[in-house]
């Protein structure tokens, strides 16, 4: 649906939720809250405009590879979506420019990474919902692995996942990314992590220090100010939370009604 306040952008819905939402007049601007802290990732990721090669699980209406193509130019990019309708929706009524660099591939999240080349990508970013929950297959201690075999060394991994307390869904996900890499960080609203409300948090994971100054900056300045926990913080709200498996893996939570609504 249009935007009417914006002269070319549309509100991707998907069964009533909320997707994506892209201008094509200015793919700088991001819309919704998450999509503007998995682009701080990509931003504090390297030097300001260097190109980076980025891998996208979940595609939607294609609005983080628009941004990165803006404000990285050349960089390439991997776009995978299981939804070949969408796909084909997207490139009819929201098409990329040529020279965006993205490729766009219509499959399996976790089935394309598995066949991905080692060592290929500088990010990871996971943006991947059966309707409204986290595929269980992408919640995984095997899934974590094959992120990190074809993350760079220094390469960044980051997620948006979605939870509301207790926060067994968010705190296994934590637990199982911890198995595999040494550094972790999270973002998001204070209401959110004190349990007042169900919502999005953006998972950060790395081999080496993640920049969590420069997160914390961007995160802060937000119409809706976030917070990012890391070290001890994050460790304590793991708490016993335990790595999850293939074989007990579940999706995330079903969202409450209402809780993305649009209006």
């Amino acid at each position: 649906m249009p935007d009417v306040d914006r002269r070319r952008a549309w509100l991707l819905t998907v069964d009533g939720a909320p997707q994506s939402y892209v201008d094509l007049d200015e793919p700088t601007h991001l819309e919704f809250e998450y999509a503007r802290r998995l682009a701080h990732v990509l931003d504090t990721a390297a030097e300001p405009g260097a190109p980076l090669d980025v891998t996208h699980l979940g595609g939607g209406a294609l609005t983080l590879p628009r941004y990165l193509a803006a404000t990285r130019p050349g960089s390439r990019q991997q776009v995978v979506e299981a939804d070949r309708g969408l796909l084909g929706l997207v490139a009819e009524r929201l098409p990329l420019a040529e020279s965006s660099g993205v490729a766009v591939h219509g499959a399996d999240a976790r089935a394309w990474l598995d066949a991905a080349p080692d060592d290929s990508a500088d990010i990871v970013v996971a943006d991947v919902f059966g309707g409204s929950r986290v595929p269980a297959h992408l919640t995984t201690v095997a899934y974590a692995r094959t992120a990190d075999r074809v993350l760079r060394p220094g390469g960044h991994y980051t997620a948006n996942l979605a939870d509301g307390a207790p926060f067994a869904f968010l705190r296994s996900q934590l637990a199982t990314f911890a198995e595999v890499f040494e550094e972790l960080a999270l973002i998001a609203e204070p209401s959110v992590l004190r349990g007042r409300r169900f919502g999005n948090a953006v998972l950060i994971a790395a081999h080496r220090s993640i920049d969590v100054a420069a997160l914390a900056r961007r995160t802060a300045s937000d119409v809706f100010p976030a917070r990012v926990e890391h070290g001890e913080a994050l460790r304590r709200f793991i708490a016993d939370a335990r790595p999850v498996r293939d074989e007990d893996a579940v999706p995330s939570p079903e969202p409450p009604d209402g809780a993305f609504s649009i209006g």
